[in-house]
């Protein structure tokens, strides 16, 4: 390690007397006094850089069962989330609170790591994987950086890994998909070459790593506001190939990025995700079970790759309200931004930006008929009820669905004479 503990308060965090916070504070240090616990990651690295915080982790010398003794202790709740690595989530206020306790790597394969624990804080941050998330704050807000470079990488934009990039990627080779998530959330100006050169020279072990964590890791990096310089970055180290082995191709993903900013809507990870993939339906289907995508994720891509009915620039009202009938808003609305983002940039913006501002206003519409109508016209139960309301159905979609339930009962009389009741 080199440099010394940056000196530093946080001013304004107001998360650092947070109540709920407060009492597992006071909790672990019932136990083991006032220096056996501090803030860590995420939440010092973005008070850091000026940034909102969304959880707030905690580290400390204490080892795992004195941490549950402690919480109990204090009438808290406490999960073991992790206790083979130390990780015990406290319950305070309705919330989480991760805790984990110092530890150092005694053996590692690249997927998983065999841990000690320890109660050294720079032997704890010697592990971690950037100078800027290895940074810690007592409850005074004082910020306390063993690496010497964390307060300065945060501050700058600067994602370094601690120490030898290559070896931290040895340690773990999820940390090149974190490198670029990083650089994607919070890098500023160059990327450091040595992080790029380390990434690109072994981007072939995440072939090793299991699909459910390389998907993790691609959607967060895609949730930032800006993901494109990160992924070009990715492609042209060849990271982007190992794991989206189909995204060669940016374009698409850069115009939904497009297409997000003149909705002014926010990013959308998923669709994102899509726009990456290949374009027909069953290419999608194929990578999407290959990375392991939820049902409701998988379902969602596949209706968004479907062709029909095909949806362009010049449809007319009428045509999109028939679409809009068939697939339903959400999955229309996915096409559109899709078909969109394929479109040169700014040809047909003003006629794709009116048919999704139509889609998002479109309210489901219910046939006014049923089955109980069929059978007061005088329909038999059977396969010929339904064949008739798809019948009528297709009708109403071609009138551009008269609400006129009068009307619709009388097609579907004559739909049931033609069919011989």
């Amino acid at each position: 390690m080199t440099g010394a503990p940056a000196e530093m308060v946080l001013a304004d965090a107001g998360w650092l007397s947070d109540p709920a916070a407060t009492a597992v504070l006071d909790a672990l240090e019932a136990a083991g006094g006032p220096a056996c616990v501090r803030f860590v990651g995420g939440c010092v690295r973005n008070a850091v850089m000026g940034r909102a915080i969304a959880d707030i982790d905690l580290a400390t010398s204490l080892e795992p069962p004195v941490v549950v003794a402690a919480l109990e202790a204090a009438g808290l709740k406490s999960v073991p989330t992790g206790l083979e690595h130390g990780t015990v989530t406290a319950v305070s206020g309705g919330r989480g609170f991760e805790i984990t306790t110092l530890r150092r790597d005694v053996e590692t394969d690249g997927r998983r790591a065999i841990v000690a624990f320890t109660d050294d804080w720079a032997e704890d941050a010697a592990r971690r994987d950037f100078t800027l998330n290895a940074l810690y704050a007592d409850r005074s807000g004082r910020v306390i950086d063993p690496t010497g470079l964390g307060v300065a990488a945060a501050r700058a934009g600067q994602i370094v890994f601690v120490g030898d990039p290559g070896q931290r990627i040895r340690e773990d080779h999820l940390r090149i998909l974190r490198y670029f998530r990083f650089l994607a959330w919070y890098g500023q100006g160059e990327p450091d070459p040595a992080a790029v050169e380390a990434c690109a020279a072994q981007a072939g072990s995440l072939s090793s790593l299991a699909a459910e964590r390389v998907l993790k890791e691609i959607v967060v990096l895609l949730g930032a506001p800006d993901p494109r310089p990160a992924l070009r970055l990715m492609a042209s180290t060849g990271v982007l190939a190992q794991v989206l082995p189909f995204a060669g191709d940016l374009s698409r993903l850069e115009g939904l990025c497009r297409v997000e900013a003149v909705e002014g809507r926010p990013a959308d990870a998923l669709l994102r995700l899509g726009a990456l993939f290949p374009e027909g339906a069953t290419d999608v289907a194929r990578e999407a079970a290959r990375l392991r995508l939820s049902g409701a994720q998988r379902e969602r891509l596949v209706a968004a790759a479907g062709r029909e009915p095909r949806l362009v620039s010049w449809m007319s009202p009428r045509q999109l309200r028939r679409a809009l009938h068939i697939l339903g808003s959400g999955t229309a609305l996915d096409r559109l931004r899709l078909a969109w983002a394929r479109s040169p940039d700014g040809e047909a913006s003003g006629d794709w930006r009116a048919l999704v501002a139509e889609a998002g206003a479109w309210r489901t519409k219910s046939l006014p008929v049923s089955g109980a109508d069929a059978m007061a016209a005088g329909a038999r139960p059977g396969p010929k009820v339904g064949e008739a309301l798809r019948e009528v159905e297709a009708w109403w979609m071609d009138e551009d669905f008269p609400s006129d339930g009068e009307s619709v009962r009388a097609r579907l009389a004559a739909v049931l004479r033609g069919m011989g009741g």
